[in-house]
């Protein structure tokens, strides 16, 4: 059986499953949730661009940069998730860039989340030196750097694919980034396990170790020994924010290795995947911009500004 027709009717059978057991269902909460993300995260971007001072800041140069990962996979989990609930069949190459586009999105968040500890932790360590060692010139720097890192193998893996594929304009009932890479590990097994947990483990690693750092750097200032001290319900915050984002791609590590199991069913496999994907993988994103975002004293007061001045305008008007 060729690889085409197996992926075709792995594809089928996936459809099957999610159909038996009425999974489109959890369209609607991925839906609402999307929207929801996708109605806060433009309003602190233009909080963020609009400002002059802000702009300035590489904590917020960092942060918009992930608000707008986070936009981009939002839009094309969404699409992924309506066409998949409707059937919509569509290319193996547009599922493939899209899938590749996907992991990208999502990399550069998780990368762009780990240089914010690694930022805050240089703004404690070296206040002095701090802005001499980040300027905004560099921070957009360090940001190209991540955009490229992150999109150099998903879009090397697609290339490979396509030139090794018999049909290039073969359609499927379902896009999934997890079929995709399902299939393609078989042959990149190394590479994919490399790409996902390796670079997973040591960002979880130096977020700890930062943390540490910084608890070490700041024990001596008292700014921890109120049990609702601004710190620590800082630190709370950040670090359910960072388990939210980190755990999806735990699950989605997992993913992989269920898929290659033989004596795992296959409604487990649809099940798991779709809760990670119209649920889990989209918390974090919709959290972000109230446990990030406006808990900077410096956005919400340029937000409340701005609408202070919009009801002044308003009031003129009439």
């Amino acid at each position: 059986m060729t690889s085409s027709t197996l992926m075709s009717n792995h594809t089928q059978e996936w459809v099957d499953s999610v159909l038996r057991w009425h999974l489109d269902l959890f369209s609607i909460p991925a839906t609402v949730i999307t929207l929801a993300t996708l109605l806060a995260d433009p309003v602190l971007l233009t909080c963020i661009f609009l400002s002059r001072a802000l702009r300035q800041e590489t904590r917020y140069l960092l942060m918009a940069n992930t608000l707008t990962a986070d936009m981009l996979f939002l839009v094309l989990n969404l699409a992924m998730v309506i066409c998949n609930a409707t059937s919509a069949q569509m290319s193996w190459l547009v599922c493939e860039l899209i899938t590749a586009v996907t992991i990208t999105t999502c990399s550069c968040a998780i990368l762009t989340i780990t240089l914010m500890v690694v930022d805050t932790y240089a703004a404690v360590r070296w206040p002095l030196r701090y802005h001499d060692l980040l300027p905004p010139a560099r921070t957009y720097s360090i940001l190209l750097g991540v955009w490229v890192l992150a999109a150099l193998y998903p879009l090397s893996l697609v290339i490979m694919m396509e030139v090794e594929r018999e049909n290039s304009h073969e359609r499927v009932p379902v896009c999934l980034v997890l079929i995709s890479l399902g299939f393609i590990q078989n042959k990149y097994i190394g590479g994919i396990h490399v790409y996902f947990f390796i670079p997973a483990v040591i960002c979880a690693i130096l977020i700890f170790v930062c943390y540490i750092r910084l608890y070490m750097v700041t024990r001596t200032q008292g700014i921890w020994q109120s049990r609702f001290s601004r710190a620590r319900v800082t630190l709370l915050a950040h670090g359910v924010l960072l388990l939210l984002y980190f755990a999806p791609g735990f699950v989605f590590i997992m993913e992989l290795y269920l898929f290659q199991r033989k004596d795992i069913s296959q409604d487990l496999r649809v099940w798991v995947s779709t809760v990670n994907m119209c649920v889990f993988m989209l918390l974090p994103r919709a959290f972000a911009p109230y446990l990030y975002g406006l808990r900077y004293r410096e956005i919400s007061d340029t937000l409340m500004q701005w609408l202070h001045q919009h009801r002044r305008l308003s009031q003129t008007t009439v």
